[in-house]
């Protein structure tokens, strides 16, 4: 009998019952929900810390300072003063909610302490960056957001490069995967792809989702793959195999290097944009701060946010590129189309697998759950239909 995608597809789909459905739904519309809150938030948040003249007060204050510190101190109290005032709306998207729709286990307390280091590290790592834009606003005069590209390039390397060793370790645990068939399955795949033992990791990802996850992180000699406690311990070893070759493939495209070419040529555009347009939003906020000026560094980020979010699809569109050619390395190195598909479905509780193909491009940084299974399926027959 004829091997049906179709049908094989449809009876993964099935194993999920209508209440999971539901709920993966709810949680993932919601997610969309919560992107026109975040603007809603960021543009009240924009206009208390205008209103406050908080930061025209400090720029006057140091006014005899270096430009670059006088820069990276007043973007860097925005910065924080803007993660105290969003803090309530963190904690209910980042915790209650996940709380709510058993996305996490995560006590309170750690949440709060992991998200202290974080909004550290946001107005050092964001303030030296925003020194950096303002310093090529007033060396470059009106061509500025030429150069950006250039700017977000070299950040985002440079990040990635450091992300690895410095930043990633103080929020979970890295630690080779305990020895075992697993293990072994593992670093074999690594080693086939000429990725170097020591770089592959189980991290502890339970500590803030429970979320069946992996990724890539890093660049160069510092990148890793990196497997969460929670897909080792509720996948099979089949299933641990075809999303380790999933993750082996972003690593071996080089989807890390094309994903800063591409964000680093649209940081230009939306830089134009905001250069073009922050006039306008300077008035309906009541800021006096010429676009040269940091003290206008709130609405600057708020415009700048807010292209980013309608610019969304175009980068998700990218992303999603990467993740079907992934997929398709996964077939085609580890080749276990059943074993990927059973590893997909375990996704589905946090990422509705039904989306339309309107709300896929709009709002999903990956495939839906129900076209990467058919691909799946699909690559499954053809290699029964070759063999035969």
């Amino acid at each position: 009998m004829t091997f049906d995608p179709a049908g094989a597809t449809q009876a993964y789909l099935d194993t999920l019952d209508p209440e999971a459905l539901a709920m993966a739904r709810d949680y993932t519309t919601g997610n969309h929900l919560l992107i026109l809150g975040g603007l809603a938030v960021s543009a009240l948040v924009t206009w208390l810390i205008v209103r406050s003249h908080v930061l025209d007060k400090l720029a006057l204050r140091m006014e005899k300072r270096s430009t670059a510190l006088r820069t990276f101190a007043i973007g860097a109290v925005y910065l924080l003063i803007s993660a105290l005032l969003t803090l309530p709306w963190n904690i209910y998207t980042g915790w209650w909610r996940e709380i709510q729709f058993d996305r996490t286990s995560q006590p309170f307390g750690d949440f709060l302490s992991q998200g202290a280091v974080e909004v550290v590290l946001v107005a050092i790592i964001g303030a030296i960056f925003l020194t950096g834009v303002y310093g090529l606003i007033r060396r470059t005069g009106k061509n500025w957001w030429i150069w950006s590209g250039g700017l977000v390039a070299g950040a985002l390397a440079f990040f990635l490069l450091l992300s690895p060793m410095l930043i990633e370790p103080l929020f979970n645990d890295y630690e080779p995967i305990p020895e075992g068939e697993v293990r072994d399955a593992v670093l074999a795949l690594g080693a086939d792809a000429g990725v170097p033992e020591g770089r592959v990791f189980m991290f502890d990802g339970s500590r803030q989702s429970n979320n069946f996850t992996a990724n890539v992180s890093g660049v160069g000699s510092n990148a890793r793959i990196a497997i969460s406690d929670v897909a080792i311990s509720e996948a099979s070893l089949d299933e641990v195999k075809a999303v380790t070759g999933h993750e082996i493939g972003h690593y071996a495209l080089g989807h890390v290097w094309r994903a800063i070419a591409v964000y680093a040529l649209i940081a230009i555009a939306l830089f134009w944009l905001t250069a073009r347009t922050y006039p306008f939003f300077a008035r309906v906020f009541r800021s006096t701060a010429t676009l040269e000026e940091v003290r206008g560094v709130p609405v600057f980020v708020f415009v700048a946010g807010l292209y980013i979010v309608l610019a969304q699809p175009a980068m998700n569109a990218v992303v999603r590129a990467g993740e079907r050619e992934a997929d398709i390395y996964s077939l085609e190195t580890v080749g276990l189309p059943d074993a990927l598909a059973g590893a997909l479905i375990k996704t589905a509780e946090y990422r509705y697998p039904r989306a339309s193909a309107l709300e896929e491009a709009l709002f999903y940084t990956h495939p839906t759950i129900e076209d990467r299974i058919r691909a799946a399926m699909e690559w499954k027959a053809e290699q029964e239909g070759a063999a035969e």
